[in-house]
């Protein structure tokens, strides 16, 4: 596979750093953004790479030459104007010849296990799959839309005007593109890649969201710039990549980040416990993930369907989003073995393997973001949520302050910490660290 890396903006918003260098060749922990990427991709056994460049682009050619030097064969464009984020695939039609390739853009500083990206892509036959992941504003971002399946059925600009609830997905910059994909681009000029070519496709049926949760971050402000260097030092940018296993404080959903009056059966219903937003921030600054494991079976017993069931995630991640927060992924369990309950639905009234205190749920996770259980957390505000993590091999802490009624069901799973609080319980957490 090759990769086509875009790095011909000029970078305005960063020149008080730059200088007269195109934004790409920024040094962050002691080498340019753009070697960063180079590494990244040539360490996946993507090795030939074709570098996007302005007319005052020589810099980047003086530094990375043919890409001996860093085990690439690299090769140049040069956009001698302008031509948007998709204008450019024109001309590297002659480039690219391979069924598909890596679209990037060369400010982003990232660390990637790429092998898992393009796994997916191949597994889901897609035609552009785009990474995707949440982040802390994604109010002012552009979402993705993903039925269960991670097709992109819509595309969310940040310039609309939002009235409902929406999942915490937005793209990032980097595409894995088949070469079909460049038969949109039926002449040369100026093109915008989200609304002439990811639209479209979209629209077919041919993009899929890859959602993953490793580093990758806009250099673009000072900011930005600042913050990526302090990750680099902090060991976070490493970290991340999921090529490394990963910690995980695993989230129990009713009680524990929503309140707990009755079960939430619509998403006008929901209601977030006071320290949710600011706990959940503590763990995105961590270096553990944020993942929610819940049992719903008020979809088994008929109490509510699989859509408004995603309407209330949708506004659990929308409310956690305002306040600068976000959950790496959701997993629920929509079943319920007891029959008996008017309205219910007989397919979900079975016995599975991802009901709480199972653990089939975790272990999606634990596959999909390589996760290490025995060095993760499950918090949760009942003693099944205890029994879940112990079953995992996870270390456990039972919250006080959610679901009021007693049970002797689970009597004997015992936490490592009982505390009044989420946020307690996430500086218990950070504080062994």
């Amino acid at each position: 596979m090759k990769a086509l890396i875009q790095a011909g903006g000029k970078g305005t918003r960063l020149q008080s750093i730059t200088g007269s260098l195109p934004k790409p060749m920024v040094q962050v922990g002691g080498k340019p953004i753009l070697q960063w990427q180079v590494e990244s991709l040539v360490k996946n056994g993507v090795t030939e790479i074709t570098i996007v460049i302005s007319p005052t682009g020589q810099s980047i050619k003086d530094y990375f030459k043919d890409g001996a030097a860093f085990g690439a064969k690299i090769t140049y464009l040069v956009e001698e104007t302008p031509l948007g984020t998709a204008g450019i695939l024109f001309e590297a039609k002659s480039l690219l010849k391979d069924d598909d390739f890596i679209l990037l853009f060369g400010d982003l500083m990232l660390n990637i296990d790429w092998k898992r990206m393009i796994a997916f892509n191949e597994d889901k036959k897609a035609k552009l799959t785009a990474f995707a992941h949440p982040n802390s504003h994604p109010f002012d971002s552009d979402l993705l839309v993903v039925d269960g399946n991670d097709m992109v059925i819509s595309f969310d600009s940040k310039h609309n005007v939002r009235t409902w609830f929406y999942e915490n997905l937005t793209t990032a910059g980097i595409y894995i593109l088949s070469r079909d994909i460049l038969n949109l681009i039926k002449e040369p000029g100026v093109l915008d890649f989200e609304t002439q070519v990811m639209l479209p496709s979209i629209k077919e049926g041919d993009v899929y969201a890859y959602r993953s949760s490793e580093y990758v971050k806009d250099c673009g402000t000072p900011e930005r710039y600042a913050q990526v260097n302090q990750d680099i030092e902090n060991g976070i940018v490493e970290a991340k990549s999921l090529a490394h296993k990963q910690k995980c404080i695993f989230l129990d959903r009713d009680g524990t980040l929503n309140v707990f009056g009755d079960f939430v059966t619509k998403a006008e219903k929901l209601e977030l416990m006071p320290d949710a937003g600011e706990s959940v921030k503590l763990i995105n600054k961590s270096g553990y993930l944020a993942i929610v494991i819940t049992n719903q079976p008020v979809v088994a017993r008929g109490e509510t369907t699989f859509d408004e069931l995603h309407r209330i995630h949708n506004k659990l991640e929308d409310l956690l989003g305002k306040e600068g927060a976000y959950l790496d992924d959701l997993y629920f369990c929509p079943h319920h073995p007891a029959r008996g309950f008017e309205g219910e639905i007989p397919e979900l009234k079975i016995v599975c393997d991802c009901r709480k205190p199972k653990i089939g749920l975790l272990l999606r996770a634990q596959s999909r973001y390589n996760i290490d259980l025995s060095a993760s957390w499950f918090i949760g505000d009942t003693r099944q949520d205890v029994q879940t993590g112990i079953n995992a091999g996870c270390r456990t802490i039972l919250l006080t302050c959610g679901d009021p009624r007693p049970s002797k069901v689970y009597a004997d799973a015992e936490p490592n910490y009982i505390c009044s609080s989420l946020k307690e319980a996430i500086s218990k957490i950070l504080a062994e660290k």
